[in-house]
């Protein structure tokens, strides 16, 4: 099955060697985010914002992909403080609605450019 290379200008560049999300089927793959503005590749300052960040850049890469936030059945959180679960949980509230991803929250001892959270996702376009 060929894979189709997704693309976006509303979400940062790729800061390495991989793509902002592959698509094979109708299955889309999406790189890690971390809170980038796409503008001007700087970090957001202030973990509210950081949260938010990474949620509107994964939400700019699946609306390129065909989707949407709500196609996405796997989602994984990296923090660097396990202090702030609740407080993604909390935001995340804001942009999911039942029936939410399965997810996994992993504590990281470090992130590019010192970003305080990351998050990749699978979406399922097919459902």
């Amino acid at each position: 099955m060929a894979k189709q290379i997704i693309h976006t200008d509303q979400a940062p560049e790729a800061i390495g060697t991989y793509s902002q999300a592959v698509r094979v089927g109708d299955t889309v793959y999406l790189s890690g985010q971390i809170p980038l503005d796409p503008a001007s590749m700087t970090l957001v300052e202030g973990m509210d914002a950081q949260i938010r960040r990474v949620f509107e850049n994964l939400r700019a890469v699946a609306r390129a992909a065909g989707g949407d936030l709500s196609d996405i059945v796997k989602l994984n959180i990296y923090l660097t403080d396990l202090g702030h679960f609740p407080l993604v949980n909390q935001i995340m509230a804001e942009y999911f609605s039942e029936p939410y991803p399965a997810r996994a929250a992993v504590g990281v001892a470090q992130l590019p450019k010192d970003a305080a959270v990351e998050m990749d996702a699978v979406l399922e376009l097919g459902a």
